[in-house]
């Protein structure tokens, strides 16, 4: 089945079954999106399980180029309480799996014109893989963050506005 395609079960179209860990949302606020990428992470076992859990903080982090690698730096996946032992550190770099020509051109982008690797947001997939959508951004001004306040404050007026009319 292609990527994006609708499952058909009984007569049936279903959309195929994507379950979200967690939305960078202040990253939506404090940077300008110019283009996202969905790329593969590599983790350990006990990482995978506090993910299911849904132990996941994108606050601080963001990804990072090194020797020709991309790695996400400052995520925080909480330790998963029943691996005890075998448990994993909260705030290690993982190394994040893409192609090597996507890989060159977002890397090159982001270090070239001095734009910044968010990810944005961290979910399963249809088949259960753990994946990452990393925006290609640039610092908002402050200006821009207040007009961006400002359309969501007019908006939220409209949404009011219309609601009292019915």
């Amino acid at each position: 089945m292609a990527k994006g395609e609708k499952k058909k079960k009984a007569g049936k179209t279903t959309e195929p079954v994507v379950r979200l860990v967690a939305d960078n949302r202040k990253a939506r606020f404090r940077f300008e999106i110019l283009d996202t990428l969905e790329c593969g992470i590599q983790l350990t076992g006990s990482e995978v399980k506090s993910l299911r859990d849904g132990k996941l903080s994108l606050e601080e982090a963001y990804a990072r180029v090194k020797e020709g690698e991309v790695w996400l730096v400052g995520a925080d996946i909480a330790e998963y309480p029943q691996a005890t032992l075998w448990n994993h550190a909260p705030k290690r770099p993982r190394k994040l799996l893409m192609r090597r020509d996507e890989r060159e051109k977002f890397a090159g982008l982001a270090h070239e014109k001095g734009l910044t690797l968010v990810p944005l947001k961290v979910y399963f997939n249809a088949r259960g893989l753990a994946k990452v959508q990393l925006g290609l951004c640039r610092g908002k001004k402050l200006h821009d963050k207040r007009e961006t306040m400002k359309k969501a404050d007019s908006q939220r007026e409209m949404d009011r506005a219309m609601r009292r009319e019915r």
